[in-house]
């Protein structure tokens, strides 16, 4: 490793979990205040009392930015998830969640909405940083519950249980007016999902 690369690594590691964390929190206030287009660094420096070099160096960009603190709201990442069955892998889902953080990320995600259709770059970091990830981990998830013998392997619905997921999350709000909460998603989750699945 070279002087220069050291010096950037060990730059990079300057900043604690804790200060990650409230930054991410900054950001997060900053994007439910103003929206994303009137976010800026130069907001999130004065916010955090940081540097926008420092924001720059650690993040890159606004969107990845973005992104990851949408990411840090995560309670557990579903590639994590192994309980035995699928049944039981969903229901850990529910249980690590957060009624109170899934009405906030529903509105801030309702915000980015537009965002993401106008910065392709946004739409990027959204999709490596977040979307990408957990689909990957709810496939795993799937994958092992076939292998198991809990679902037909040419089940149709397979493909679809994604788009039922991240659909419920934008439907509630605009049939009903409210935030998908821990009651709902595992009611949603037992009267579609898992007959679509044939479990």
């Amino acid at each position: 490793m070279t002087e220069e690369a050291s010096e950037t690594s060990a730059r990079r590691t300057r900043i604690t979990p804790e200060r990650q964390a409230e930054l991410h929190e900054a950001v997060l206030d900053l994007l439910r205040e103003v929206g994303y287009d009137a976010l800026t660094m130069d907001a999130v420096a004065a916010r955090t009392k940081s540097s926008k070099a420092t924001l720059y160096r650690q993040w890159g960009s606004k969107p990845e930015l973005v992104a990851k603190a949408l990411r840090c709201t995560q309670p557990v990442s579903l590639g994590e998830i192994d309980t035995g069955t699928l049944r039981g892998d969903f229901a850990l889902m529910v249980a690590h969640s957060d009624d109170a953080q899934m009405a906030k990320d529903t509105a801030l995600m309702r915000g980015l909405a537009h965002a993401v259709h106008e910065s392709p770059e946004l739409h990027k970091a959204l999709r490596d940083l977040l979307v990408d990830p957990e689909i990957n981990g709810l496939q795993r998830m799937l994958r092992r519950s076939v292998d198991r013998g809990e679902i037909r392997p040419d089940c149709p619905a397979l493909d679809f249980v994604p788009h039922m997921l991240i659909g419920a999350f934008i439907a509630l709000p605009l049939i009903e007016d409210r935030s998908v909460d821990r009651a709902f998603l595992g009611e949603f989750i037992d009267a579609v999902v898992f007959p679509a699945l044939g479990v």
